[in-house]
Parts: C-alpha cells; sequence; structure tokens
C-alpha cells in the first residue's frame, strides 16, 4: 500500500514536470541550414547562413523550451533532387525539425513538398518564386525574406515609370527565372510598356554573348536580367564588354544582392537600381548586427537572405518557446502565423496566412565610387516600400491556404 502510493507520487510528479520539454523530440531542436555552399549563389546565402542561423540561436539563449539546439547545413548544388532527397535523410535518419534557406526556387519547391509530407517545417531565405505562397503555398512552408512579385513591384515598377518601357529579358531557365520574368511582365504591360522579347540561358553560364548581342538587336529600352548571382554579374560584366549602356540601352538587374556589387566592384556596378529587404547600414540596430556577422564571416556584411535567415529561425524559436513540441510542424508554423514578427533586422511584422512574411522593400540606387566613404558603403535609399504595398495582396495569389 506503501510502495504504491509512492510510485503513484513519483508518476504524478513526472507528470507535472515532464511536458516542460518533453515533447521536444531527443531534447534537441535540429536546424538544417540547406544551400549552394560552392558554386554561384554561395556567397549570397553558404556560409553566411548558417553563421546567421547560429546567431539566431544565440540570441534565444541557446535553449528553447529546455532542449539544446543544433545547427547543422549542406549544399544541394543547386538541384532539386539533390535537395530532395538530403531532407528525406535529415528528417528520418537525423531528426531535422526545420529546414531553413534554400535558394534556387526549383529546389526550394521540392523541399516544401517534401517537408509537407514529413510535417515539419519551412523558411525560405534564399528561393524567391512568389509560387511559395500562391499555388504552390503549404501550411508548413513560410516564405520570410523576399521574392518575384516584390522584385517586379520594386525594380521593375520603378524602372518603367523612369521611361524604360519596351524591354528584353535575360532569364535564367528554371523556376525562379520564369517567375521573375512573368511577375516583372505584368508589371510593365500594366503599366502600358510592352515586352519586345526575350531569350533563356542555362543557369551558371560563363559565355553570354550570344544572349546579349540577341538582347542588343531587339533594340528594347531596357535589358532585364532575370537571373541571379554569377549569372547576373557575368551579364553586366560582359555587356560592359559589349558596349551596350554605351550605346544607349539600359540594364535592370531584378535581383541583385550586396554580394554581387562588392564582387563587380563600383565602377561596375554604379547606377544600377535594386530592390532589398535589407541592408546593413539602415539604421543602428541593422549596423550593430551586421558588424557582429562581419566579424563571424570574415569581415563580408550580410546579404538580405543571411538576415533573412536569422529573423525566420529566431521567430521559429519564439513559436516553439510557446507550443513546447517540435512534434508537430504545422501547427508551429500556425503559432508562428499568430505571433506578431519583431526582430532588430526587419522590425514588426505579421505572417499572413498563405505563409507570406510581411515588412517593408527598400528601393536602392549603387552609389558612384566618389559617394562611398568606404568598405560596404554601397547603397544610397531611393524609396521605402510601405509592407501594405511590398508584396503580392493576399488575394491574387490562388493559395489554397486562404479561404
Amino acid at each position: 500500500m506503501v510502495i504504491t502510493r509512492i510510485l503513484t507520487l513519483v508518476a504524478v510528479v513526472t507528470l507535472a514536470v515532464g511536458p516542460a520539454h518533453a515533447q521536444i523530440s531527443g531534447n534537441v531542436i535540429k536546424i538544417g541550414v540547406l544551400n549552394d555552399q560552392s558554386r554561384l549563389y554561395a556567397d549570397l546565402t553558404g556560409q553566411g547562413s548558417v553563421v546567421a542561423a547560429r546567431m539566431a540561436v544565440e540570441d534565444s539563449g541557446g535553449k528553447v523550451a529546455g532542449a539544446a539546439v543544433e545547427v547543422i547545413f549542406a549544399d544541394h548544388q543547386d538541384k532539386p533532387d539533390v535537395g530532395a532527397s538530403i531532407v528525406r535523410q535529415w528528417i528520418d535518419r537525423d531528426g531535422v525539425d526545420v529546414i531553413v534557406d534554400v535558394p534556387t526556387s526549383s529546389v526550394a519547391l521540392a523541399v516544401s513538398g517534401v517537408v509537407r509530407e514529413k510535417n515539419k517545417v519551412f523558411l525560405v531565405s534564399g528561393a524567391a518564386s512568389s509560387d511559395l505562397t500562391g499555388k504552390a503555398c503549404s501550411p508548413n512552408t513560410v516564405h520570410w525574406t523576399y521574392d518575384t512579385w516584390a522584385l517586379a513591384n520594386g525594380t521593375g515598377n520603378a524602372v518603367v515609370k523612369a521611361g524604360g518601357d519596351t524591354w528584353f529579358f535575360l532569364t535564367a531557365d528554371y523556376a525562379f527565372g520564369h517567375a521573375l520574368e512573368r511577375d516583372v511582365t505584368n508589371v510593365v504591360k500594366a503599366n502600358g510598356g510592352k515586352v519586345l522579347g526575350g531569350v533563356r540561358h542555362p543557369l551558371e553560364t560563363a559565355d553570354f554573348s550570344s544572349f546579349l548581342l540577341q538582347a542588343q538587336g531587339s533594340k528594347a529600352k531596357i535589358i532585364g536580367l532575370a537571373n541571379a548571382g554569377g549569372d547576373t554579374r557575368n551579364s553586366i560584366k560582359q555587356a560592359g564588354e559589349f558596349g551596350i549602356v554605351k550605346g544607349g540601352q539600359k540594364l535592370a538587374g531584378l535581383l541583385v544582392f550586396i554580394a554581387d556589387v562588392h564582387a563587380l566592384g563600383l565602377q561596375t556596378a554604379q547606377g544600377l537600381q535594386l530592390t532589398e529587404s535589407f541592408y546593413w547600414d539602415l539604421n543602428d540596430q541593422t549596423r550593430a548586427w551586421s558588424k557582429r556577422f562581419a566579424q563571424k564571416h570574415k569581415g563580408a556584411m550580410p546579404t538580405m537572405i543571411h538576415a533573412g535567415v536569422y529573423s525566420a529561425v529566431l521567430h521559429y524559436l519564439k513559436a516553439i518557446t510557446q507550443t513546447k513540441s517540435d512534434a508537430d510542424g504545422m501547427a508551429v508554423v500556425a503559432k508562428m502565423k499568430e505571433l506578431p514578427t519583431d526582430d532588430p533586422l526587419f522590425g514588426k511584422g505579421t505572417v499572413r496566412a498563405d505563409g507570406r512574411k510581411i515588412h517593408p522593400m527598400y528601393l536602392f540606387e549603387v552609389k558612384p565610387p566618389a559617394d562611398s566613404k568606404g568598405p560596404w558603403d554601397y547603397y544610397k535609399l531611393v524609396r521605402e516600400i510601405p509592407a501594405a504595398e511590398a508584396f503580392r495582396p493576399i488575394d491574387k495569389g490562388d493559395c489554397p491556404l486562404v479561404k
């Protein structure tokens, strides 16, 4: 009788204290940063995203809901099959709870399907296709940093309104490029402009000469670069060699990062207009965080993708603190949508029902060398695009989650 009472008391005490972290599988929250570690997007994402995720863990106190937090990473090589295979292994064998970053939209779309099937969480920072919160939206996916609709609304809109009313596209031939060309085309036509043609190029193209000759022959005022990373840099460099800008045509870099400007140099990149959701020199908070990041990342300032990884992971860990469980990915994402977002890089915001994170975007222009006051001082602000205008209206994306 006494022994029975003692056992009952032990059971009651266990139940009382157990749930604090009993729902965290293995008492470890595992974050998998999946991106390009070695190819044309490596400096836009790569190890910088790993650094950013670890900074978010550090700023969350290192433990969440009583459990340790671990960050691992892998290279998807910009291949959907490789990315999907890594994610399956991470979830089935390694106990990974959340997949983060994933540039290359074709990879992100494949990963989103696997994550939904396994009921985990996917925080997109690197991929751009607006389909991730449109026809391909998922209750397990949050699209954080930017997307093709926002880029079109920012850079595309500004260029057309400044007189660039005829376009020719150089487009990366995969999901991201197709989505960006589509969304910018819609903006051009809505503003009374015309698309005179376009050409699609393979990912990681070294020689753009034949594509640039077609663009030059089109006589379009604007050559829209619907590509990114090394492809954008090669396009811009070779356009300069062909004398395209001197001939009167202008380039519109539809997705340009600060790492691209750094690689190109201000002499080459000056005058480019671009749309970003983050710049290290926006305010005191972004400067302080970016200097911490640079100390951990060989002196390089963060791209908006790195900032998005930090912000998304921070909010995910806040949601886990509330749910006290990593078991049900859909429930964690629902909590992320319920909680307002607030961090030093993006300020206050929300996550919509379609998984779209809402915050302002910014239209910048690259400074001429004479205006730069020091390393990484590259942008001047042209316009802040308010959060309410920055992203596609929720009822226009055909997301099945939106009632």
